[in-house]
C-alpha cells in the first residue's frame, strides 16, 4: 500500500501546528464546549477530504479543467504552504482581523476557521483530488477516504491534548515540528508540479 498520500496530507494539515490556534479560539469554553469543538473539527476535516476524494474529479470535469493544470496549480499551492511552514507558520493559516475578533460566532469556530482554512484549505483539497486521479481501483479510493479518517483522528488527538502539548513542546518545539513538515512538503510539491508539467509539455520528459 502506498502511504505517500497519507504522509503528504499529514504534512499539509499538520494539526500539531494548529494547536495554538485551537487554544486561542476556545478560550473561555467549558470542557463540554471544547470537546464538542474537537469532534466537529475532526469530522469536518474528514468530510472535506472524503468529498474531494469522491467527487473532486467530477468537479474538475464540470469546469473543464485538466488534471495536469490542476497538478501544477496544486503543486504551487503546496510549495506556498511549504514555504509558510518553513517560516513556522501553519500551512493553511490565513487569519484576518475579523477571524480574531471576539465578536465572531463561537459556535462556528470548529468549522471556520479551525477546519477551513486552517486544517483543510486549498492545498489540502487539491492534493486529495490529484491522488484521487491516481487511484485506479476501488480499494485505492477507499484507502484515500480512509486516510481522511486517520487525519480526523490525528486532529482529534492533537486538539484534545492541546494544552498539555503546548506546555510540553513550547512554541519553539511547535516551530521546529512545523519547519520539518514544511521541508517534507516542499519536496513532495516539486514532484507534483513535475508530474503536471510533464503532462502539459511532453518534451520535458525527453
Amino acid at each position: 500500500m502506498d502511504f505517500k498520500p497519507l504522509i503528504t496530507l499529514l504534512a499539509i494539515v499538520n494539526p500539531l501546528a494548529i494547536v495554538p490556534f485551537f487554544i486561542h479560539y476556545t478560550q473561555g469554553f467549558s470542557r463540554q464546549q471544547r470537546r464538542r469543538t474537537v469532534m466537529i473539527s475532526a469530522f469536518s476535516a474528514f468530510a472535506v477530504i472524503a468529498t474531494c476524494a469522491l467527487v473532486g474529479l467530477q468537479i474538475l470535469e464540470f469546469f473543464s479543467i485538466s488534471l495536469a493544470s490542476f497538478q501544477v496549480g496544486g503543486g504551487m499551492l503546496l510549495l506556498t504552504s511549504a514555504l509558510a511552514m518553513l517560516n513556522a507558520r501553519p500551512a493553511e493559516a490565513k487569519t484576518t482581523d475579523q477571524d480574531l475578533s471576539e465578536d465572531s460566532p463561537r459556535t462556528s469556530v470548529a468549522v471556520v476557521p479551525l477546519t477551513i482554512p486552517l486544517l483543510t484549505g486549498p492545498a489540502t483539497m487539491s492534493t486529495v483530488v490529484i491522488y484521487a486521479d491516481q487511484a485506479k481501483t476501488f480499494f485505492q479510493h477507499a484507502a484515500l477516504v480512509g486516510y481522511g479518517v486517520v487525519i480526523a483522528l490525528a486532529t482529534a488527538v492533537c486538539f484534545a491534548l492541546a494544552e498539555p502539548i503546548a506546555r510540553g513542546l513550547g512554541q519553539t518545539g511547535i516551530n521546529v515540528m512545523t519547519r520539518l513538515m514544511g521541508l517534507i512538503l516542499a519536496a513532495l510539491s516539486v514532484e507534483v508540479m513535475a508530474a503536471g508539467l510533464t503532462k502539459l509539455f511532453p518534451a520535458l520528459a525527453g
